[in-house]
């Protein structure tokens, strides 16, 4: 949608377009009431910032929305659809190996292990995962914070489309 269009919306429909990008209240709320916005990178400025204070239970929250990494997610819904285009497809070598690294995740860190997997290849992924097994818990929590912040800015930018170009500008380095 444009940005006009997101700027218009009501409250509990704009909620409802930006929460598939992180299921954290506090933080569809400070997005949705920060409009309207003069342009997309503000929002997602605002967006960036509302995120930087996310505690471990927001964190928390959000992944019970996410399905494991190499595991397709399910279903009708936005945020369903918007992970099965994120995640790369994985050769069954890799898939084995991840999905074993999940359950060890799983088992040393609580909770599912997410990764920003947009642009990243199914060995990339793996690489980092085998990476963070080896961190404490305290510095797990940090990267997957991150992590969640990264990937919702990334759906809510593909939420709303680039900004026209205002024709009355004038082009970098033009004569007049």
């Amino acid at each position: 949608m444009d940005l006009a269009t997101f700027n218009a919306l009501p409250t509990a429909e704009a909620a409802s377009a930006v929460r598939p990008c992180a299921d954290i209240g506090a933080w569809v709320d400070d997005v949705v009431a920060g409009r309207p916005y003069r342009c997309r990178d503000s929002l997602l400025l605002h967006a960036m910032r509302a995120a930087a204070d996310w505690t471990g239970d927001d964190v928390d929250a959000a992944l019970a929305h996410h399905p494991r990494i190499g595991e397709r997610a399910t279903g009708d819904s936005v945020e369903a659809r918007l992970s099965r285009g994120e995640q790369p497809a994985a050769a069954e070598a890799t898939a084995a190996r991840i999905t074993a690294g999940n359950v060890a995740y799983e088992e040393r860190f609580g909770r599912v292990f997410l990764v920003r997997a947009a642009g990243r290849t199914a060995e990339e992924i793996l690489a980092n995962l085998t990476e963070r097994l080896a961190n404490d818990p305290a510095t797990e929590a940090l990267v997957t914070a991150e992590q969640l912040r990264q990937i919702a800015l990334l759906r809510l930018e593909a939420l709303v489309e680039p900004d026209e170009p205002d024709p009355a500008a004038e082009p970098d380095g033009a004569d007049r």
